[in-house]
């Protein structure tokens, strides 16, 4: 699978002793951070996970309604910037959203919108959504937006879903602009 990354050197492990006597950590312990994306793939990134949410935006204004909803933009995140994660792949965004909307508008229908409820049904989500194979923690923040905001059911969950499904299709489509990005998704279901 690529990476598309800059190239990053291992670190080397040395017995001896470094400046002021203290010896380099192993390798193990250097660290295992993503090494840093070139500039084209930085680029890229930032160019096509705001270009899908500002089509969520204009869908918005068209219909009159608020499309983009902070988990869409974290949902964003994840398919153009860790395309090759678990939670990024095509079964996780659009069913784990579901998912929270559901545990959402349960909860909801029982405690009427409190932070405490909210909380609840993040929890709920969660296992939910690790049940259903489909890791997902922008859902748990959709659940937490339905609690305590309480949108109409038959307006909220068609635009959820449409949302959900553009972001999946703009993903896959900016992975095919540029040759040497990281073919989106690795799986579909």
């Amino acid at each position: 699978m690529k990476t598309d990354t800059a190239p990053h050197p291992a670190p080397a492990v040395n017995d001896a002793a470094g400046p002021r006597g203290r010896r380099p950590r192993p390798a193990r312990m250097a660290g295992r951070a993503p090494a840093r994306p070139t500039p084209a793939a930085a680029a890229h990134n930032v160019s096509a996970a705001p270009a899908a949410l500002l089509a969520l935006v204009a869908i918005g204004a068209a219909l009159h309604e608020p499309v983009l909803i902070p988990p869409l933009a974290a949902s964003a995140a994840l398919v153009h910037c860790a395309p090759a994660l678990p939670p990024a792949q095509p079964r996780s965004v659009v069913v784990g959203h579901l998912l929270g909307a559901a545990a959402g508008y349960a909860v909801a229908v029982a405690s009427h919108g409190s932070a405490w409820a909210a909380a609840l049904a993040a929890g709920a989500t969660l296992a939910l959504t690790t049940l259903a194979r489909t890791p997902r923690s922008p859902a748990c923040a959709t659940a937490v937006v339905i609690v305590l905001q309480e949108p109409a059911p038959a307006r909220f969950l068609p635009l959820l879903c449409g949302s959900t499904v553009l972001l999946v299709l703009t993903a896959y489509a900016a992975s095919r602009v540029r040759r040497a990005a990281p073919r989106y998704p690795v799986y579909w279901w």
